[in-house]
């Protein structure tokens, strides 16, 4: 996923989560286990990443909001809020972007209510400095402000009682990243060293507790407009031509284990922010959780789901998806064990694009939604396509383990049966079951602009409580209780 505004975007065990959260784990016989190990620099898994973990799985162990009458609540921040974080304190971080002056900002939410009860603006650069970020196993934001610094964002309170964030560690990438490029994603680590990805095609590590700071220039022309995501086996980054698997020197120096082509199509598509994939690539497996690694690649007119494994880079399969609506997607896979979920954006109404996004072939389309679920064959022989819908996801769908449901929001025509948008359409929280893809509850959340959710992903928090960011804020989803 890729933000676009209007303008130009101590870790719980999971047992004691889901207690917390009020749920229970998982069935012994659900599909869709393991997910992958767990990071010990990164909050808690499902919440420490945009993606949920450092692998990207876009799945959590927590469950969503329990059976019942549903509750939707606004939370106006006047920004645009991709990120929402929830550390093992249960304090909500989000990263935003302000809608006018286009201001990166950290907000600390209240669990309570969702309210800021604190804010701290960054230095403005790229607005990917705005999206992706990450928690460390001491609540801090991870982040790369404007000025190319890595900082850990902390929360305490002051001397008066009221919540604070302050900036507890700070390292320039200046050496590392050229005068006019930007960070777009960081990772860490198994060793404790933050993993970045600029725009202009540079991959480094850097370990702000000793300054070593390391990088590798990838080839030219190869951007990469998405985040990227760490595992055991290494760092997977996917740049607008190829799917890399990248490992570090003694030193901290980047090293490429494995590089992947994929077809990138005669152009961006309608509803995608750059011309190649709109994917950070996810680990998954039915082992480890990270055996494979899958990306959408953008051929045309079908895209297809590209799964690696993860120790060489040999294809497992090459499956057409998003056959039903759109094939097109600038989202993330999600997945867990043997199963990926794709959500197409083809034709997503994007208010602005990035200056560097250039024409899309065609030159416009509608917004047809879909939804497509693949299965890796058992024994690694291969793909299937279990279903192929018009689910009209408007966020990156996230996966529950304990409740076993894909939760995401609807953006639905203001004309039923048509693929019509408009600034008017409705939105609406959404619960999925990925065993037919099949939408098996839904809550109007509201109209218009102030609720269209970009195709921004959600983060569910422990008790059950989902945040979904939207252009001017947060929504929080709970019971209606």
């Amino acid at each position: 996923m890729r933000l676009a505004l209007p303008t130009r975007a101590a870790v719980l065990p999971v047992a004691l989560l889901l207690a917390l959260a009020g749920g229970t784990p998982a069935h012994a016989d659900t599909p869709y286990a393991p997910l992958p190990p767990h990071n010990p620099y990164a909050g808690p898994d499902g919440t420490a990443t945009m993606h949920g973990d450092t692998g990207s799985s876009d799945a959590t162990p927590l469950p969503g909001p329990k059976a019942g009458p549903l509750a939707s609540d606004r939370v106006a921040l006047q920004s645009a809020c991709p990120t929402v974080l929830v550390g093992s304190d249960g304090y909500p971080v989000a990263l935003c972007t302000t809608i006018f002056g286009l201001t990166p900002t950290v907000h600390l939410l209240d669990p309570a209510d969702g309210g800021s009860v604190a804010e701290l603006p960054l230095a403005k650069g790229s607005l990917l400095g705005g999206v992706y970020a990450y928690l460390d196993d001491e609540n801090r934001l991870v982040a790369v402000d404007g000025d190319r610094n890595l900082l850990r964002i902390g929360h305490r309170r002051d001397a008066a009682g009221r919540w604070e964030l302050y900036v507890d560690r700070s390292l320039s990438l200046a050496g590392a990243v050229p005068a006019g490029d930007a960070v777009t994603g960081v990772s860490p680590d198994w060793q404790g060293r933050v993993w970045f990805a600029t725009g202009g095609g540079v991959v480094g590590t850097a370990d702000d507790r000793t300054g070593t700071v390391r990088a590798l220039a990838l080839p030219a022309g190869e951007k990469v407009a998405n985040s990227i995501s760490t595992a055991p086996e290494g760092t997977a980054v996917a740049t607008t031509h190829a799917t890399y698997l990248l490992t570090a020197g003694a030193d901290g120096t980047p090293r490429i284990a494995w590089r992947r082509p994929y077809d990138r199509g005669p152009g961006r598509k309608p509803g995608q922010l750059s011309w190649g994939t709109g994917s950070t690539p996810t680990f998954f497996g039915p082992r480890t959780g990270t055996d494979y690694v899958t990306v959408v690649d953008n051929a045309a007119p079908t895209v297809n789901l590209l799964v690696y494994r993860a120790s060489d880079g040999s294809q497992v399969c090459s499956v057409p998806v998003l056959k039903a609506g759109g094939s097109g997607s600038e989202n993330s896979p999600v997945a867990a064990g043997n199963t990926v979920l794709v959500a197409s954006t083809y034709g997503y109404p994007y208010p602005k694009l990035p200056d560097d996004a250039g024409p899309s072939v065609p030159s416009s389309d509608r917004f047809r939604g879909g939804l497509s679920r693949v299965d890796v064959r058992a024994d690694g022989s291969g793909c299937d396509l279990a279903w192929d819908n018009r689910v009209r996801s408007a966020a990156v769908p996230r996966l529950s383990t304990a409740d076993g449901l894909i939760h995401t929001v609807l953006r639905n025509p203001v004309i039923p049966g048509t693929d019509a948008t408009s600034v008017l359409d409705p939105y609406y929280y959404a619960e999925v079951d990925p065993r037919t893809g099949a939408v098996v509850r839904t809550k109007y959340t509201g109209a218009g602009f102030v609720f269209d959710t970009l195709q921004m992903v959600g983060s569910i928090a422990p008790g059950g409580v989902v945040y979904q960011g939207t252009t001017t804020g947060v929504l929080r989803i709970t019971a209606d209780e």
